[in-house]
Formats: structure tokens, sequence, C-alpha cells
């Protein structure tokens, strides 16, 4: 009995030790398992929380952009059915002067809108970054018009510029001088709209350039006046290169904007006077809205961007090869 006895538990034991080292063997499969099926979730989750933007990206952006390609070879006018055209609409666009006027304007308004926004919010943030009392309410004074419909600020400067009743030519006209044809000419109408987005966007601007001033280290100063560098030396040959970065991102966003330039003509000259003031964007919603040519509309639409690429390449290759 005693050696039964024995041999019963010495196979009781056995077969534990069996029963553990199967266990043991099954656990990391049964982990993996659930590891897995956890992750699976997980990754469910994450489709299910992007697809609202993925839908909206598809109806909103993926189909009309589908469209316009379709748009480039048809003659259509809302009403009547589609006509494919080919290639027409590609040379009518070569052959439209006013396109090309309509590029040129928004060139010239460019050319006077980029340095001026770059000088004066380059001239404020350099304010901003001293140690004045009420530099915080300063910022929030320079910052209001970013955050103003464009209507409201276009509504505005019209009374400004206006030159019988504008406040402008009424205090030119109490001190002596002549008034202005700010938006009736085709000299001052384009300049005048220049300096009106330049105050609407400049404090977008110098926000970004008190954030490139106050991140340039001081001891890149202390070494210049170890030097004997004078002020104009120290801003010169270290803030203006160190400010490098914000100058191009100036640069990129005030030539998309400007390319963009829609509202402020549309509001205050409607292209004129002699469409001196007719921007690309402009005459494109002219096509489209006013005449219902929107396979021309698209296609003017396609080379306006190609135009805006190509100018925005071309301006990051030199800005950041002159400063650097």
């Amino acid at each position: 009995m005693p050696a039964e006895l024995a041999n019963t538990e010495t196979e009781q034991l056995e077969a534990y030790r069996a029963g553990v080292r199967a266990a043991a063997t099954r656990a990391p499969d049964a982990g993996r398992g659930a590891g897995a099926g956890r992750r699976g979730v997980k990754l469910n989750t994450g489709y299910v929380l992007v697809a609202p933007y993925l839908v909206h990206l598809l109806i909103f952006f993926g189909y009309p952009l589908l469209f316009s390609l379709v748009l480039l070879f048809h003659r259509w006018d809302v009403v009547t059915p589609m006509e494919f055209v080919g290639l027409k609409n590609f040379v009518r666009l070569f052959q439209d002067d006013l396109f090309f006027r309509a590029i040129l304007n928004t060139g010239l308004f460019l050319a006077i809108h980029i340095p001026l926004q770059i000088l004066v919010a380059l001239f404020f943030a350099e304010l901003l970054n001293m140690r004045l009392k009420g530099r915080g309410l300063f910022r929030t004074i320079y910052f209001l018009p970013v955050v103003v419909s464009g209507v409201v600020v276009t509504i505005l400067f019209q009374q400004l510029f206006s030159f019988d009743t504008g406040y402008i030519n009424n205090v030119l006209t109490a001190l002596g001088g002549e008034r202005v044809p700010w938006l009736v000419s085709p000299v001052w109408a384009m300049p005048s709209i220049a300096l009106m987005a330049t105050w609407k966007n400049v404090g977008l601007y110098v926000i970004l350039f008190l954030a490139g001033l106050q991140n340039i280290p001081e001891a890149m100063y202390e070494v210049a006046d170890l030097e004997g560098a004078n002020l104009w030396e120290k801003w010169w040959l270290v803030t203006l290169p160190m400010l490098n970065p914000m100058v191009v991102t100036v640069v990129v966003l005030s030539t998309i904007g400007g390319f963009s330039l829609f509202i402020e003509p549309y509001v205050l000259t409607g292209g004129g006077p002699l469409n001196s003031t007719l921007s690309g964007l402009l005459y494109i919603y002219n096509q489209a809205f006013s005449f219902n040519h929107m396979g021309y509309a698209a296609t003017l639409g396609l080379f306006f961007a190609l135009v805006i690429f190509v100018v925005v390449l071309l301006q990051r290759r030199f800005v950041e090869t002159d400063f650097y």
C-alpha cells in the first residue's frame, strides 16, 4: 500500500507539472492574440475617428477637383448640357489679353504690398520687442484688423478713399491740398488697395517677426558688442540673417494672399477704373459666375494655380539664398 500510494502521488505530481508546462506554452500565444485584438480595436477606432474628415475631404475637395479637371475640356454654362471642346479652352486662354492684364495687375499689387508689408511689420515688431509699458495692449491693437471681416474693412476704406466725401481728401483740402483720386484713377487705384491690404494684414506679420526677434540668442548680440559693432551693424549682421526664416514665411504668405486678391477690388472698384484693379481671381470669378463660362473659368484657375506655385518656388529660392 505505501508503494502504491507513492506511485500515485508521483503520477499526480508529474501530471501537475505537465499541466503547468502546457499552460506556460499556451500563455504567450494567448497574450499575442489579446494584443492583436487590442491593436485591431485601436486601428478600427482610428478609422472611425478619421472617417468624417475623409468624407468631408472627398465631398468638398476631391469631387470638385475631379469635376474641374473634367471641365477643362468642356464648355458648360450650368443650364445646358456639357459640350466637349478639347483644347479650345487652353487656346482661348493664351489669346486672352485681359487675363494676362489681370495677372500683371496682381503682380503690381504684390510689388507694392510685399515690401511695404515687410517694412511696416518689421518696424512695429522691433518697437514691440522693446521694454515698453503696455506692450500687450499694443499687440492686441495691431492684431485687431486681422480678425475683422474683409468686407467691413473694405467698406471702411471706401469711406476713407472716396473722392468727394472721403475723410482723407477732406483733411487734404482743409490743409490746402488737392483731392487725390484714390479709387477713380488707374494710377492710384491699385496702390490704394495695396495700402489697405497692408493695414489689414500687418498685425499677423508683426506677431511672426516678434516671435523671430525673441528667439534670437542674446549671446549673439554680446559677441557683436565685443567686436565693436554699432546698432546698425548688429541689426544688419545679426538680426536680419536670424530673421530669414520669418522673412521667407512672410513673403510666401503675402504672395499667396496677394494672388487671392478678390474682396478689395470687387467691393471698392469692381475691377476698374479701366481694368486697372482687375485681379486674376476677380477675372476668374467674372468668367464663372457673371458669364457662366465654367469650363473656361476652370482652365483659368488651373493656370493661375501653376503661376502661384512657380512664383512661390522662385521666391523661396532667391530669398533664402540672399539672406544666408
